[in-house]
């Protein structure tokens, strides 16, 4: 069992809104300079949820359930930096108040946390309807390993993850897919990991096929190797890290499924071991 400080973690309100999708140019230019008209974030997406694949939407960058921002740049600042991946949210206005659900992802750029909810209560809702979450997690620490980082998700969903301490001093971690440091892309050089995601790359399809890649799904673990996100984004020969798959692929170059970091470590103490149900919708009772 895993050493944690979760009874000193704090449990602590952050609140958006329903973001309308925002399109400034009609257009989206793909890796081939092709423009094409497409649907992409914000908004509520009805038919596209965790545990569904990340590829083969005719969309760019699409988050699947509800993606709420808060119009305070200060205030959703604060809703993307505390939310964890897994913390329980609230509806508490409009006609779905009261129906619960719980965080996803959270998407760099356009600043939108991603929830999922049923589909009874999706089709209730209404963008600029209120919702809250119990963000907890950030400050998670795993006591007997301390250098390695964890963020981003609530404690309860990641002692659900099945992770073992190994015979040789290290963990091991159940993994969809692992992915190279040469893919990771648009994201690479943040000033943190503790908001936000990074892509991994997917213009290559060859490479991407031949990965296994293809198969992603919204919530799938990966294991990001030689990629270190303990005070940024960048490669580190060696280091580790550990990702959760956000939003869906991506037709514009350096982009592709958004990657929210949940584990780093520098240095190879984190070990991947490729299981089939390595994804957070089987953690969640996602029906």
């Amino acid at each position: 069992m895993l050493k944690t400080n979760i009874d000193k973690l704090v449990k602590q309100s952050v609140q958006g809104k329903i973001h309308h999708p925002v399109q400034r140019f009609p257009y989206r230019i793909d890796g081939d300079g092709v423009p094409n008209v497409l649907p992409a974030t914000g908004g509520i997406t009805y038919n596209v949820k965790v545990g569904d694949c990340a590829f083969g939407w005719t969309g760019d960058h699409v988050e699947p359930g509800v993606s709420i921002r808060n119009e305070n740049k200060d205030e959703n600042a604060a809703l993307n930096l505390l939310a964890c991946i897994g913390n329980e949210a609230i509806v508490i206005s409009g006609d779905s108040k009261g129906a619960k659900g719980f965080v996803t992802g959270k998407h760099g750029g356009v600043d939108h946390v991603l929830i999922y909810f049923e589909k009874e209560d999706l089709e209730k809702m209404a963008v600029d309807d209120k919702i809250l979450i119990k963000a907890y997690g950030q400050g998670l620490k795993l006591l007997d390993f301390p250098e390695i980082k964890v963020m981003n998700i609530d404690p309860n969903l990641f002692l659900k993850l099945g992770i073992k301490e190994t015979d040789d001093g290290k963990i091991e971690v159940p993994v969809a897919a692992e992915v190279p440091p040469y893919l990771m892309g648009s994201g690479i050089g943040s000033s943190n990991s503790f908001s936000g995601d990074y892509d991994i790359m997917t213009l290559d399809r060859d490479e991407i096929r031949k990965l296994g890649l293809d198969k992603l799904k919204f919530g799938d673990l990966v294991l990001l190797r030689d990629c270190d996100n303990t005070y940024g984004r960048g490669y580190l020969k060696g280091a580790v890290s550990i990702g959760i798959v956000i939003h869906s692929d991506c037709i514009k170059m350096g982009h592709g499924p958004g990657i929210t970091t949940i584990m780093t470590c520098k240095k190879e103490l984190i070990k991947g071991r490729i299981a089939s149900n390595a994804n957070i919708a089987n953690y969640l009772g996602v029906k």
